[in-house]
């Protein structure tokens, strides 16, 4: 018997206990809408393009979401975490200015 087992009173022995652990809590990342505003310049089958290569939407999705932007002047083209919606809006902007357009792409919480 050791020292510590001698001082302690009969009725208590070694006994178990129940260790819990919690998972930490991981908050749900913000979401951000990707959007496209309409101009009297952009040719609308450059933007079914830019819709397909970045937003991976397939002709006829990419066609409804290019004449809604047509139409109303601005359309979602996906939403996604803040730093996926940021990376997809550079490269439109810059594959735009790289084909020399004025296409405007943007992001707003959703």
């Amino acid at each position: 018997m050791s020292e510590n087992d001698k001082n302690r009173p009969p009725d208590q022995g070694i006994g178990t206990g129940v260790v819990t652990r919690s998972k930490p809590k991981t908050k749900k990342p913000s979401m951000y809408k990707v959007l496209l505003l309409n101009d009297d310049y952009t040719p609308m089958e450059f933007v079914v393009h830019v819709l397909e290569r970045f937003f991976h939407k397939n002709r006829e999705e990419a066609t409804q979401i290019m004449l809604h932007v047509h139409r109303k002047g601005i359309g979602i083209c996906g939403v996604y975490p803040y730093e996926v919606a940021e990376t997809k809006v550079v490269q439109v902007i810059d594959f735009a200015r790289k084909h020399q357009h004025p296409l405007q792409c943007t992001m707003e919480k959703d």
